[in-house]
C-alpha cells in the first residue's frame, strides 16, 4: 500500500482545525435554534399583550374591520384609522400644528401616543421575524460546515496508484 497523497488544491486541515470548525457548525446551529425559540416567544409575548389590550379594529378601516389587534398588520391597520380620525378633529392638522389653546389637541396627542404604542408593536413583530430567519441562516450555515468539514477518522485521503 503506498502512502496517501493530497491532490493539488485540496484543503488540508489539522485535527484541531477540524474540530474547531465542527464546533463552530454545531455553534450556529445551536445559536441558529435559540434565536427561532426567541423569536418565536417574542412573538406570542407581543400578540398576548396586544390582545389582553382588547383593542378592536375600527369599524370603518378598510380591512379587518370589527377583528381584535393581536398582530403586527392589525396593530398598522388601527394605527392608520387613529391617525385618520385625528387628522378628521384636528382639520387635517397634527399635534404639532394645532395651537397651544386649541380644545383637539389634547385628544390628538393622545391618538398620537396610541399610535406610537401600535407602531411600537410592529417593530416588535418586525425584530421577531428578523431573529426568527437569523436563526434559519446560522442554522444553514452551521450545517454546510459540518458537512463540507468531516468528522475526525472519516475522512479518506487521496490515494494514487
Amino acid at each position: 500500500m503506498s502512502d496517501p497523497v493530497v491532490e493539488a488544491g485540496a484543503v488540508v486541515l489539522t485535527r484541531g482545525q477540524d474540530r474547531g470548525l465542527r464546533l463552530i457548525g454545531l455553534a450556529g446551529i445551536i445559536g441558529g435554534a435559540l434565536l427561532i425559540v426567541v423569536a418565536v416567544i417574542a412573538w406570542m409575548a407581543v400578540s398576548a399583550q396586544l390582545r389582553a389590550e382588547n383593542i378592536t379594529i375600527s369599524d370603518d378601516a378598510p380591512i379587518l374591520a370589527g377583528q381584535q389587534v393581536d398582530g403586527p398588520i392589525d396593530a398598522y391597520v388601527q394605527a392608520s384609522v387613529i391617525n385618520t380620525h385625528a387628522l378628521e378633529m384636528a382639520d387635517g392638522k397634527t399635534y404639532a400644528e394645532l395651537d397651544m389653546d386649541d380644545p383637539v389637541r389634547a385628544t390628538v396627542m393622545d391618538a398620537s401616543f396610541l399610535r406610537a404604542s401600535l407602531f411600537t408593536s410592529v417593530v416588535s413583530f418586525g425584530v421577531a421575524l428578523f431573529a426568527g430567519g437569523v436563526g434559519v441562516i446560522f442554522i444553514l450555515f452551521g450545517w454546510a460546515i459540518r458537512i463540507l468539514v468531516p468528522a475526525l477518522g472519516k475522512a479518506q485521503p487521496v490515494l494514487r496508484r
